[in-house]
């Protein structure tokens, strides 16, 4: 693929709100996680909640739209002058050529388990005033930046599990490629809900204490919540940018429901293609930003399949022990940190992970260091084997 231009990107997490925010936490190996305190949820777990939310209601002309998602997404938008630079976008290419795609899973399922609480006592029906597209609905966050900013590109949203906001970076590069649009944003959100947490405390994922990725004691894994986003342009018509996107692999293992493949074989083929798009080798890749999730399969299937395609060599790490594993979103966030440990030239740690598990066998770092970073894979791996996985590079 040809290579893509970063021009701006902004996020929210548990870890704060911005890219600056995000880097402090980063290398000071500050944690957003703690005890779960969320709405009514009595579960012994820790999860990444961003406080605050309810100062970016949504009201007006696009009151329609407001929920925890969508508000996770409206604070993004005001980090890191994201809204400017997509104004700026807008002034040069037209409405009509910015393309808006976006992933989420839950999207603002919250909104409607706390209807729920309010149906009527003898129909059952939910109330009257719940707007389900605008709310909802998978495609309510991109349906909100797009009345938002005036949008009329086009747009869509990717709802793919943890894989999401990885697949929107290749959706962009093929509809920019195929003249659709001339710049495009990408990114997401996910959110805190009652499904989301008791969902995967049902499938016995959770873990009660904060998550370590890849340790021996690894126990399951801690939610987080998160939205972040970024402004992709063509390198020849935008303002220099520091980092680019160099290629994005995608595969579809369709191993099991829930659980990956036992040897990462649809890990390593989205890793293996993201390395053919970006038409390079296993030895130029500087640092591997890990799924990670810190569950006992996943993180086994995935030391598998680094092993095999970069065996021990190329350092790796996670950085969910930081922002908890903020499902859908998780790609765009670790994407926003790998452009940074490009920028900042440094590799995350790994909070919580005192010893790596020896039998993954991969380089995996526990603590920030400081490091030549040129380029970085990121790897999002969701349920149902969807997998995808993204190279950044320095701009030369």
């Amino acid at each position: 693929m040809r290579p893509l231009a970063i021009t701006a990107s902004c996020l929210v997490s548990s870890l704060g709100a911005g890219r600056p925010a995000t880097l402090a936490a980063l290398q000071s190996g500050a944690s957003g996680l703690a005890p779960c305190r969320f709405e009514s949820v009595d579960l012994p777990t820790h999860v990444g909640e961003v406080q605050g939310l309810d100062k970016w209601r949504i009201a007006g002309k696009l009151a329609r739209f407001d929920s925890r998602n969508n508000r996770l997404a409206r604070m993004a938008l005001a980090q890191d002058g994201f809204a400017g630079a997509i104004e700026d976008a807008r002034r040069r290419y037209g409405a009509d050529r910015i393309g808006v795609f976006l992933g989420t899973s839950t999207s603002g399922i919250l909104h409607t388990e706390l209807a729920y609480r309010h149906r009527d006592s003898v129909t059952g029906s939910l109330p009257s005033d719940l707007d389900y597209a605008g709310t909802q609905s998978t495609f309510s966050v991109a349906d909100y930046i797009v009345h938002a900013f005036g949008l009329s590109g086009p747009g869509l949203v990717v709802s793919s599990a943890c894989a999401s906001t990885t697949k929107v970076f290749a959706t962009a590069a093929r509809m920019i490629e195929s003249g659709l649009c001339d710049a495009a944003i990408v990114g997401g959100a996910d959110s805190l809900c009652l499904t989301t947490l008791y969902g995967f405390n049902a499938l016995q994922l959770l873990a009660e204490a904060p998550c370590r990725p890849f340790a021996a004691e690894r126990a399951g894994l801690s939610i987080g919540e998160a939205a972040g986003f970024a402004l992709l342009e063509r390198p020849d018509r935008a303002a220099p940018a520091p980092v680019h996107v160099l290629g994005v692999g995608e595969s579809s293992d369709a191993h099991h429901m829930s659980a990956p493949h036992p040897e990462g074989a649809g890990a390593a083929l989205s890793m293996a293609r993201a390395l053919t798009a970006a038409r390079l080798r296993p030895v130029d890749i500087d640092y591997i930003n890990l799924h990670g999730t810190a569950t006992r399969a996943g993180d086994a299937a995935e030391g598998r399949a680094v092993m095999s395609l970069f065996g021990s060599a190329t350092p790796c790490g996670s950085t969910k022990g930081h922002t908890g594993h903020t499902l859908a979103a998780s790609g765009i966030v670790e994407a926003i940190i790998a452009a940074l440990a490009i920028t900042e030239q440094f590799i995350p740690g790994s909070p919580h992970t005192i010893v790596a598990d020896p039998a993954l066998e991969c380089r995996y770092v526990t603590r920030a260091a400081p490091a030549l970073i040129t380029r970085v894979l990121s790897n999002s791996f969701g349920f149902g084997g969807s997998n995808a996985s993204l190279i950044l590079g320095r701009a030369e």
